[in-house]
């Protein structure tokens, strides 16, 4: 596996391999990574000719109480855990490459991007739409894979691609979970002992309200008051949010569930803000 540290070197190595007919996947992340990224570089490796992950700490889509500077960098093992997962290239830029001096273009997704996790993190989603389009651009991929947990951050970049008409198709990778339901994130190592097994609380909110959902229950103020129920159960699980929104649009239902929903949940538990979501399809 080879590592390409500049946008310009990235560039010209992927247009030489296009020139070949090779088709190019792309896994981009911001490093620290969990079998969950490993599962994103199979289904890559599974569907092209040649892999490309990116591991880029992107600062636009920190808020201001979040802390940049804190954020892991793993280099070497990530770096190592991609070329056995089956990486072929490694893209590890420099901020000035990706956010040149005085840089002033953004990219901004208005109507997805304003519920649930953008709700309570205002310019997140700027963030990751700016430097994904970027990435794009320098990557040049067949299509991209991207996790199924971050139902939110999934449907903005398909709205993204669909908008700006970016010639990528976005695969989403399914949820990979903890034996005990626990969705696999780089939060997840911040949870104490005694906190761990009161973070499956998410997991079991979700199983619950699927329970309701095939028992026949189509109010969606009767399934989120039962998840809420069962959440607050746990003395350190503090929930930002509990919503059954349009699986499209993100828009909250004014009524019974007759269309296809996304439950989405997001609870600190402790200081780690976790998340997690599951469809219904009546």
């Amino acid at each position: 596996m080879k590592t390409i540290s500049t946008a310009a070197d990235m560039q010209q190595t992927v247009l030489a391999l296009r020139a070949q007919g090779k088709r190019i996947g792309f896994v981009p992340t911001m490093g620290n990574l969990h079998e969950g990224h490993l599962s994103l570089i199979r289904i890559a490796r599974e569907q092209a000719d040649v892999v490309i992950v990116s591991l880029f700490v992107n600062p636009m889509q920190f808020g201001p109480n979040e802390d940049f500077d804190a954020y892991p960098r793993t280099f070497e093992r990530d770096r190592a855990l991609c070329e056995e997962t089956g990486a072929d290239l490694l893209f590890h830029p420099a901020l000035e490459d990706i956010y040149p001096e005085g840089a002033s273009v953004s990219v901004t997704e208005s109507a997805l991007s304003r519920t649930l996790c953008g709700a309570a993190r205002p310019g997140h989603f700027d963030g990751v739409c700016t430097v994904v389009a970027k990435l794009f651009n320098i990557v040049l991929p067949h299509f991209a894979v991207f996790g199924a947990k971050d139902a939110q951050q999934l449907r903005v970049i398909r709205r993204m691609v669909r908008d700006l008409r970016f010639p990528v198709e976005i695969v989403a990778g399914p949820t990979v979970r903890e034996p005990d339901g626990l969705a696999l994130s780089s939060r997840n190592q911040y949870l104490t002992a005694e906190q761990r097994p009161q973070a499956t609380c998410l997991r079991r909110a979700l199983d619950e309200a699927e329970r309701l959902f095939a028992a026949g229950e189509r109010n969606p103020d009767a399934i989120t008051v039962a998840m809420r129920k069962l959440i607050e159960s746990e003395p350190d699980a503090k929930i930002d949010y509990v919503s059954i929104v349009d699986d499209e649009t993100l828009q909250p239902l004014d009524g019974p569930i007759t269309a296809p929903v996304l439950i989405a949940l997001a609870v600190r538990v402790g200081s780690p803000r976790l998340i997690d979501n599951t469809p219904l399809r009546p």
